[in-house]
């Protein structure tokens, strides 16, 4: 599966274990391994007080993963290990009305409008008929249904897009090409160049030295950078072939599932010995395998128990600032128009009072008493003033919010030509956050630019090759007398393509036998 280690291949630093070759292996510090010797050290520790780990795993055998089982609710019980499918959409078809609704109720405005709905329905303090509220708040509600209907069912699409990506899963003595949603722990999966990681995995073996595998990061830490991971010697000299991968029947003991992503510790139980397990020999999913030919994996934790899916949480319902401010501002008229009308409530009940002295003879009508009569009129007023939050600028605002979310899709200037990527709005409710930046967190310069390097000039035996020549290296001027660089010999490059130096400008020289001999130790 790949060739021995050599000379120079890098190797990883570990406390010496049975089968091992040297007392310590090398590992470059960074975000993919463990960091120093020291701190190893103290994970080593960290894992003998934890030795008693909950996670067994077995490889190539399905039936015994499946035998572990978790206590749900008293006597039910559910698999401990889950599937590889993943749901992150909010809705189902049995929960979207009620959960939707509820969601809803969860705007201050429409708590304000159901009450007045209900005001209106009770005759004794009625002004309106609650029809004349009703229909618009069912007219409301719906356009929010179906816009984070519409919402959910790109979710429901993501989802299935990304379970029924193909993969090779090795089933006998074959690999065969199955869906991300057939992944189950324990299986022993192959992937090429380029070909994401559908599960977390531990490395077995690879095509390349030392069975290295080369990964991007990116899509878990926006890192572009290639990160290495490495499997076990053991593994990467016994497992050369399809069919001892299909005899392998190593056990691994590990941690369960947790959201720390550079943290890994466990052990590979296999003929009677044991290897220890770090971040380091661990493929995450989400991961992108470059510059590696072929790689063989176990999967370890699948579907929600990876690292990447335990970091994303449980979906929370998202409000924008102006939602906020919104509710608040509700809340404040709503709390103006109660004064109001207890002031008018007050009002009314001194009138009333001295209207039944000044005219007893009426007091036949006033049956009952100027508190009763004060409460009901309040309420009355409460339905009159109502109309101080529209009902009709919120639904202005959601054609608004879906009105600018397709401009957002047709907007030419945010179609990025380079990948011809065109922009688009995956939700409708949160258009006005766009654009806005609160707060920015930077480590270094390149997480807010490019980092496209251009090529300018360069000095080869002598010669200076470049675009053109600067005030600050001329032909004859005494640093080019100081390199040593005759007044002819000072060139400027041609408009001409060549793939190798400069692959995004194409300014590169075409001169005869340039990319021979010493420019040719240069560039290569």
């Amino acid at each position: 599966m790949g060739d021995s280690p050599g000379r120079g291949a890098p190797q990883r630093r570990h406390r010496a274990q049975p089968g091992r070759a040297g007392k310590y292996e090398r590992r470059p510090e960074g975000p993919t391994s463990m960091g120093s010797l020291a701190q190893r050290e103290d994970l080593q520790d960290d894992a003998d007080k934890n030795s008693a780990f909950t996670w067994e795993v077995q490889a190539n055998n399905r039936t015994y993963n499946a035998q572990f089982k978790e206590k749900v609710f008293l006597c039910w019980q559910k698999k401990k290990y889950k599937t590889n499918v993943i749901r992150t959409a909010k809705y189902n078809f049995f929960s979207f009305l009620p959960l939707n609704l509820y969601e809803q109720l969860h705007r201050v405005s429409n708590l304000y409008f159901l009450l007045i709905i209900i005001l209106q329905s009770i005759p004794d303090i009625s002004t309106l008929p609650w029809f004349s509220l009703g229909a618009p708040m069912v007219c409301l509600l719906f356009i929010r249904a179906t816009r984070d209907l519409v919402d959910d069912i790109g979710r429901h699409k993501s989802d299935r897009t990304i379970n029924n990506r193909p993969c090779q899963i090795l089933m006998g003595k074959s690999f065969k090409r199955k869906k991300w949603q057939n992944l189950c722990v324990g299986d022993v999966v192959c992937l090429h160049k380029d070909n994401i990681v559908p599960a977390d995995m531990l490395l077995l073996a690879s095509t390349e030295p030392s069975s290295l595998c080369y990964v991007e990061t990116v899509d878990i830490d926006g890192e572009t950078n290639l990160k290495f991971r490495q499997a076990l010697m053991v593994t990467h000299k016994e497992l050369t072939s399809v069919k001892k991968m299909a005899s392998f029947q190593g056990t691994v003991t590990c941690e369960a599932p947790n959201s720390r992503l550079h943290h890994f510790v466990g052990c590979l139980e296999w003929n009677d010995k044991k290897y220890s397990l770090d971040i380091g020999n661990l493929l995450l999913r989400g991961c992108r395998i470059r510059n590696t030919d072929t790689c063989y994996g176990m999967v370890i934790y699948a579907g929600f128990d990876t690292k990447i899916m335990k970091n994303c949480g449980k979906i929370h319902l998202k409000r924008t600032k102006l939602d906020v401010l919104m509710n608040k501002l509700v809340v404040v008229i709503f709390i103006s128009v109660v004064l109001i009308c207890l002031v008018l409530a007050f009002s009314f009940g001194f009138s009333v009072k001295e209207f039944k002295g000044q005219h007893y003879y009426l007091s036949g009508l006033h049956v009952s008493s100027v508190a009763a009569e004060a409460f009901f009129i309040f309420w009355g007023f409460l339905i009159l003033l109502s109309v101080t939050i529209p009902m009709s600028m919120f639904i202005l605002s959601e054609f608004i919010y879906l009105g600018n979310s397709v401009f957002i899709n047709w907007d030419v200037q945010m179609y990025y030509q380079p990948q011809d990527v065109p922009a688009k709005a995956r939700s409708t409710s949160l258009n006005d956050h766009l654009g806005q930046v609160e707060y920015i967190f930077s480590d270094k310069t390149g997480t807010l630019t490019q980092n496209i390097l251009t090529f300018n000039k360069c000095c080869i035996n002598g010669r200076i090759y470049g675009v053109a020549p600067t005030p600050e290296l001329l032909a004859g001027s005494s640093i080019s007398k100081g390199l040593g660089v005759p007044e002819n010999q000072s060139h400027v490059w041609p408009q001409a393509q060549h793939p190798r130096p400069n692959q995004n400008q194409g300014i590169v020289a075409r001169w005869p036998g340039f990319f021979r001999g010493p420019a040719n130790f240069f560039f290569f």
